[in-house]
């Protein structure tokens, strides 16, 4: 079995939604908002990205408003994880609405910048490059099968899909 290391990005505590998609972006698109994702805490975030990184943060990861696309811009950088001690309650719902997992892990901010991790969200683990392992709240198979799908609605497009097909 594979195990898939991840880079992380470090962020403080209390990262706001306007941090994440910031309001001046909103009716451009999120090929924009994605530009400006994190500019005020981590200038070099949008740029250097890739696909598979995971963001580290302090407590309260997406309070603010209920804007979905503080989720779906980190989805759409590829974004694969949003690792912190707690999160903004109706962040926590859109991350799951839109694919993007989020794990509660109370000794997040232990983890360094840069550092390459595994993480196991059914069994609720993350096992620091170290060797070390946070426990983190385990994802019920059914929020995992979202995140696997690419969100609700591609999960319930899948489902009808299937409906239609075996009918």
């Amino acid at each position: 079995m594979t195990v898939m290391r991840h880079r992380v990005w470090t962020l403080p505590a209390d990262v706001d939604t306007d941090q994440l998609a910031p309001g001046h972006t909103m009716k451009s698109g999120i090929e924009v908002t994605a530009r400006h994702c994190l500019a005020a805490l981590r200038p070099d975030f949008a740029t250097g990205v890739r696909p598979g990184d995971v963001i580290v943060a302090g407590p309260g990861f997406g309070i603010g408003s209920s804007r979905e696309q503080a989720a779906s811009v980190l989805v759409h950088l590829g974004v694969a994880a949003v690792i912190a001690p707690s999160f903004g309650g109706l962040y926590l719902r859109n991350a799951f609405n839109v694919g993007l997992l989020p794990l509660a892990c109370a000794d997040a901010p232990r983890l360094r910048d840069g550092e390459r991790i595994a993480f196991d969200a059914a069994a609720g683990t993350v096992t620091a490059e170290d060797g070390s392992v946070l426990r983190c709240e385990p994802i019920p198979g059914f929020l995992l099968d979202m995140v696997a799908a690419g969100g609700l609605f591609e999960q319930l497009k899948r489902r009808l899909a299937q409906e239609r097909t075996h009918g």
